[in-house]
C-alpha cells in the first residue's frame, strides 16, 4: 500500500493550549476524536519532541479549540512551526487564560473544551492522550476547518512532527522553476498568472508570516 492512501482519512485542525512552566502555550494538532460520550471521552495523538507533549504529561491538563474556516493562517503558521520551548508563542494570539492555567485560542475558533488527562497509549514517536472533557463551549460557531481544507484551501503544510506528515509530492510536480518554497513552514507559492518576483516587497507568507528572503526557488 502507498502512504498517501492515508490521506484519505479524516482529520480536522486544532490548537491544543497547554500550561506552561512560564508561560501558556499552544500548539496545532490534526488527530482528536471522541471516544466514548458518558463520560465524554476525547483522543489527542502529539508528537513526543513537542513541548506542549511534556507540559500536557507533567500538568495533565490541556483545551482543546476547535479552529474555524475562517481562522487566519498566520494564526496556525505561528502555533504550528515554532517551538513552546524557545519563544512565547501566544504573544500575537488572541487568547484568554482559564483558572486552570491553560489557554483557548479566541482566532476564530468554532468552539472549545477543557481536558483532563485520564489514560495515555505510547507509540514510537506519538502518544495518545484520553481525557475527560470537563468544560466547555455551549455552542459551536463557524465552519470547522479541516485537513483537506487546510491543505487545499489555505495550501498550507504538515509540520514534521505531524502524525499524518509525508514527503510533500506536490513539490515534484511543480519542478519548474517557477516554484518558491517557505524554508521556514514548507509552503508552496505557484501562480502562473503572478510570479514570484512581481509580488510586493511587503507580502509575507500566508502560513507562518515570514518575508520573502525566507522563501527559495524549486
Amino acid at each position: 500500500m502507498k502512504n498517501e492512501i492515508l490521506r484519505t482519512l479524516s482529520y480536522g485542525v486544532y490548537a491544543i493550549g497547554v500550561k506552561g512552566d512560564k508561560n501558556p502555550s499552544a500548539c496545532i494538532v490534526n488527530t482528536v476524536f471522541q471516544v466514548a460520550s458518558s463520560p465524554t471521552l476525547v483522543a489527542l495523538s502529539m508528537n513526543q519532541n513537542n513541548y506542549s507533549h511534556d507540559c500536557i504529561q507533567k500538568h495533565g491538563l490541556f483545551t482543546i479549540t476547535v479552529l474555524s474556516e475562517d481562522t487566519p493562517g498566520t494564526v496556525i503558521g505561528a502555533l504550528g512551526f515554532n517551538s513552546g520551548r524557545d519563544s512565547y508563542k501566544l504573544n500575537n494570539i488572541r487568547h484568554r487564560v482559564l483558572q486552570e492555567g491553560v489557554p483557548v485560542i479566541k482566532e476564530k475558533g468554532c468552539c472549545w473544551m477543557l481536558c483532563k488527562v485520564v489514560n495515555q497509549i505510547k507509540t514510537h514517536t506519538h502518544t495518545l492522550f484520553i481525557a475527560e472533557v470537563i468544560a466547555g463551549s455551549d455552542k459551536s460557531r463557524g465552519v470547522p476547518m479541516t485537513y483537506d481544507f487546510y491543505h487545499n484551501v489555505i495550501k498550507g503544510k504538515s509540520p514534521r512532527n505531524a502524525p499524518t506528515y509525508q514527503p510533500d509530492s506536490q513539490l515534484r510536480d511543480h519542478m519548474d522553476g517557477e516554484s518558491f518554497i517557505c524554508t521556514v513552514c514548507g509552503y508552496v507559492y505557484h501562480d502562473e498568472d503572478l510570479p514570484f518576483e512581481d509580488l510586493p516587497d511587503d507580502w509575507v507568507c500566508p502560513i507562518c508570516s515570514m518575508p520573502k528572503s525566507a522563501f527559495k526557488r524549486k
